[in-house]
């Protein structure tokens, strides 16, 4: 691997011992937090984590540094720590220090996303965070700003630093939607871990996506579903195709009103579909989303009428 300098002039990376520790360690993390593994040879996990701490920590370009100490040739160091409370009696151990004390600490091989994680916690702590979440910001003001393309890119170089990054891979995956690349959305969102599709943001796109196709398709339909309703108010399968469409022309509360009327009339037609198209939306909208919550007091005030 190569070497990667961080702004300060310095690998980010290097090995300590006990006579490194008080410089390498506490006096270095009054300027930035620093990371130390506790490793040893005969240790599997560590052969696994190690590589993983390595590759998060060059990536936050200098904003924390990690100081790799084997413990069977520290022993007294090992032993003056655990001394101190530190719980060194297993390996892989990573302690956090940030401003000369210990703020953090974890035990066994963590995964990629929990490690950065942990850092971008321990990096808080120091009033910082990692060069994704400032890519993620960026992104997001660009989203928020109309340019949907500018975040794509954003989202994109972000993804690719980053591939467990779920929040980027959904704001990517909502880009490709507001450029009519719906297509492109689905298939990069379908090639994803289960564990990824199961994140919240995720699962929000592709409800989105699953929405706005049958919204498309219900939409050639809006007259023909309103006079259905007319004749019939309980054609609860009328109502919740209205609501689809509703929903893909951008009227949310349309949406809702039609689903709750349909909940309000019977709940449990059709094994509550109304409910949980009603659900869907509010899980494409978002949860904490302002529309999510206004449906949601008019949902709570139907069920306890």
């Amino acid at each position: 691997m190569d070497t990667i300098i961080g702004d300060a002039g310095q690998d980010p990376i290097k090995d300590g011992d006990q006579r490194s520790f008080m410089k390498d360690v506490v006096e270095a993390s009054r300027e930035v937090p620093v990371l130390v593994d506790f490793w040893a040879t005969w240790c599997g996990p560590c052969k696994t984590l190690t590589p993983t701490l390595e590759k998060v920590v060059r990536a936050a370009q200098g904003r924390v540094r990690l100081v790799k100490i084997d413990i069977d040739k520290n022993q007294q160091l090992v032993a003056q720590l655990s001394q101190m409370g530190l719980p060194l009696q297993s390996v892989p151990t990573v302690v956090a220090f940030v401003k000369g004390q210990i703020a953090d600490l974890f035990q066994g091989a963590l995964p990629e996303g929990e490690v950065r994680k942990f850092i971008e916690a321990v990096l808080k702590m120091d009033g910082g965070q990692l060069p994704g979440a400032d890519l993620l910001a960026e992104g997001k003001a660009l989203l928020e700003g109309g340019d949907a393309q500018g975040a794509l890119e954003i989202f994109a170089a972000l993804a690719q630093q980053e591939p467990e990054n779920a929040e980027a891979l959904a704001r990517l995956a909502r880009c490709l939607m507001l450029l009519e690349e719906e297509e492109q959305a689905a298939q990069m969102l379908d090639s994803l871990s289960d564990k990824l599709k199961a994140h919240p943001e995720v699962a929000a796109v592709r409800a989105a996506l699953e929405l706005a196709k049958a919204g498309r398709e219900a939409q050639g339909k809006l007259g023909e579903m309103k006079a259905r309703i007319a004749a019939d108010p309980d054609d609860h399968a009328a109502r919740i195709e209205l609501a689809v469409a509703l929903n893909a022309a951008g009227e949310r509360q349309a949406a809702a009103d039609e689903l709750l009327a349909s909940i309000r009339r019977d709940d449990s037609w059709n094994e509550g579909a109304a409910r949980r198209q009603l659900l869907q939306l509010f899980e494409a909208w978002g949860i904490m989303d302002a529309d999510t919550v206004k449906a949601r007091r008019k949902l709570s005030a139907v069920i306890n009428r």
